[in-house]
């Protein structure tokens, strides 16, 4: 049976400390009051670990003694999940430790498990639980723990929790809006590469062996097409690679040296600035970016976080340094007692609209209402950009699409005519 270290309080007020046993924590809580105390802090007393192993498992290690490999970080869905949750239990007036608990044993292995494990004893041992989060910031970031720390300073923190759960779960409905519009054309675009490298690879070899056969000249476009199937199957010189394995292979490769360049502070800033820039795709990653920060310093600002503060907060979670930039300058103004609204202005980074409603705003004394009304009118421009963004792709994918084949009929049937022409 596990051993129970409790701090308590007397009828006199006076702090009591000692060990209890019993079969879970509120059989020791209850056996505590039984004696006339008020239990302040009850946790399992830790079993030192010998050779043999043994003893409760630590964040990384599964409670059954074995480990748990966590990569990455929690998701975005289970973390709201448990957010949600966590405001329910303490809008029902269940201590933290307690719905800690609850929580982390409905968990399913993996980090959020073993995160929550760690928060509730370092809670348990007296850390505030903004400060137990902050531990672990592959599950809670600095914009979730300065909430959580607003919401314990001002004794609100099931209505914080709850705004939490709502910020994220529009967060992530945006990001799901773009995913989901982008997916289709993606898969065809896919399907159809596949197919036409399939031809390429398989079929055009068979038509070059019958052209081979009848021993004529071939027009530039079919052996440009030849040309191009020899060096995807690796058959234009002897010892060179196949040429399919680099097509498929530069996507990869593409995507690891832009991640490489963004490593770099000056890669960064360079490709978030071009993708601004780009056509169609820079208008739609501007919106996204103005109702991500909007909805995120409109969200601090309401759950009592300082605006100097959140300020920083948004800049570092906006995701384009750009806009990091503009915040940064936002940040200096307001920390010198001037404008909120008029370095963004000067930076040009959103629309006049944008800094004209924060200008009223800031003016009226709503400047959280306004930036969470900016972010909804922009979650909506969103949906209107994804739309016709996606209404642009297909027609440019037919007609794309219709060349390459058009081009491979034309370039195999060509000498085909002109066998045609020389028999008859």
């Amino acid at each position: 049976m596990p051993t129970f270290q409790y701090e308590a309080l007397d009828d006199g007020g006076k702090p009591q400390k000692g060990t209890i046993t019993a079969a879970t924590s509120d059989e020791a809580i209850a056996r505590i009051r039984s004696q006339g105390y008020f239990p302040t802090s009850v946790r399992e007393q830790k079993v030192k670990k010998s050779k043999g192993g043994g003893g409760r498992a630590k964040a990384g290690k599964k409670k059954g003694g074995g480990i748990s490999i966590n990569i990455g970080g929690v998701s975005v869905k289970a973390l709201t999940t448990f957010t949600r949750q966590l405001s329910t239990l303490q809008d029902a007036g269940l201590p933290i430790l307690r719905s800690l608990q609850i929580l982390e044993q409905q968990q399913k292995p993996g980090l959020l498990k073993d995160t929550l494990d760690s928060v509730h004893e370092d809670v348990a041992s007296g850390a505030t639980l903004s400060d137990a989060m902050g531990k672990y910031p592959k599950a809670f970031n600095k914009l979730y723990t300065k909430m959580i720390a607003a919401g314990e300073v001002g004794g609100v923190l099931d209505l914080i929790l709850q705004r939490l759960a709502e910020f994220m779960e529009k967060a992530a409905k945006l990001k799901r809006r773009i995913i989901g519009a982008l997916i289709y054309p993606a898969v065809v675009i896919t399907v159809a590469a596949v197919i036409v490298l399939g031809i390429m690879y398989f079929i055009v070899p068979k038509f070059e062996e019958i052209f081979d056969d009848f021993d004529t000249d071939m027009p530039p476009l079919t052996l440009f097409l030849i040309g191009f199937s020899k060096f995807l199957g690796g058959r234009q010189y002897d010892g060179q690679l196949p040429g399919i394995l680099w097509v498929l292979l530069s996507p990869i490769a593409i995507f690891m040296l832009f991640k490489l360049i963004r490593k770099s502070h000056a890669g960064k800033a360079a490709t978030d600035w071009t993708l601004l820039k780009l056509p169609v795709v820079g208008s739609l990653a501007a919106k996204a970016t103005i109702a991500k920060f909007t909805r995120t310093l409109g969200t601090l600002i309401t759950a009592g976080v300082p605006i100097l503060d959140a300020i920083t907060i948004t800049g570092e979670t906006t995701g384009n340094h750009v806009y990091e930039t503009a915040l940064r300058k936002v940040h200096d103004s307001v920390r010198q007692g001037e404008s909120f609204a008029e370095p963004l202005r000067q930076a040009k980074v959103t629309d006049t609209i944008v800094v004209n409603m924060i200008d009223v705003g800031e003016e009226t004394g709503d400047l959280d209402k306004m930036l969470l009304k900016i972010a909804d009118n922009f979650d909506e421009e969103v949906d209107v950009a994804v739309g016709s963004l996606v209404s642009l792709l297909e027609p440019i994918m037919i007609v794309v699409l219709g060349g390459i084949v058009g081009f491979i009929v034309v370039a195999l049937f060509l000498p085909l005519v002109k066998l045609m022409q020389a028999v008859m």
